[in-house]
Parts: C-alpha cells; structure tokens; sequence
C-alpha cells in the first residue's frame, strides 16, 4: 500500500516537474510566449505546444508511477484517474479562455497517455530482461 501511495505521489510530483520545466522553456525560449500566458491568449501553435508537453508530463508520471511499483497495473489507473480529476475543476475554471477541442484533447488525452508511459516503462524493463538473458 505504501508503494501504491508513493507511485501516486511521486507521479504527480512527476507531472508537475515535467510541465513547469517544459513552461519555463517556453517563456524563455519562444518570442510572446510569456505574454500570451498572461493574458490566456494563445496562438494555435502555442496551444499545440502545450498539449505536447501534457502528454509529454503524463507519459512521465504514469513512466515514473509505474517505476515505483515495478509496474503495478492498478497505481498507474488511480494515477492516471487522479491527475484527471485534477485537471477537470481547472479546466472548468478556464472554460471561456480555450476553444472546446482544446479541453478535450487535454482532459481526454491525461488517462490513457498516463496509462501508455507506465506501459513504457514495462517495454523498457522486458527489452532490458531479455538484453541480459
């Protein structure tokens, strides 16, 4: 159970890490970046951008989630179930800032990428099995 609380946990601490690493590069990196943030006025491109680097911060966490527990099927779902819930009251929060399909691809895409990165990490781990066999 400990193990379980510390996937979640360390997922989620994951996640965050992922995503502010990932923002900041934006800010410093892309010219209006910083100042479209201010003021929620995102250009296509920068909407793309940061939907990448959620998916990218999801298949992290679930990759980190999974690492903790030696791939532990049922952690990652509360994860990825979690982080979900998460994102669901900010989203709604934000509703009036973003267009529709943005939401959805973010919301759905949070579950199933979370669940695909802990598949990684069990990719990684039978790949690395069979290289020492």
């Amino acid at each position: 159970m400990i193990k379980v609380v510390a996937s979640i946990v360390g997922g989620l601490i994951t996640w965050i890490i992922v995503a502010t690493i990932g923002n900041l590069l934006f800010r410093v990196a892309w010219p209006g970046y910083a100042e479209a943030e201010i003021a929620t006025m995102f250009t296509l491109a920068m909407m793309v951008a940061r939907l990448l680097l959620g998916a990218l911060s999801s298949l992290c966490a679930g990759f980190t989630g999974a690492w903790i527990t030696k791939g532990n099927g049922t952690a990652t779902k509360i994860l990825g179930i979690v982080v979900t819930a998460m994102f669901v009251p900010v989203h709604y929060l934000l509703w009036d800032k973003f267009p529709i399909w943005y939401h959805a691809i973010f919301l759905a895409s949070l579950f199933p990428l979370t669940l695909l990165g802990a598949k990684l990490l069990r990719r990684r781990n039978g790949t690395m099995q069979t290289l020492r066999d």
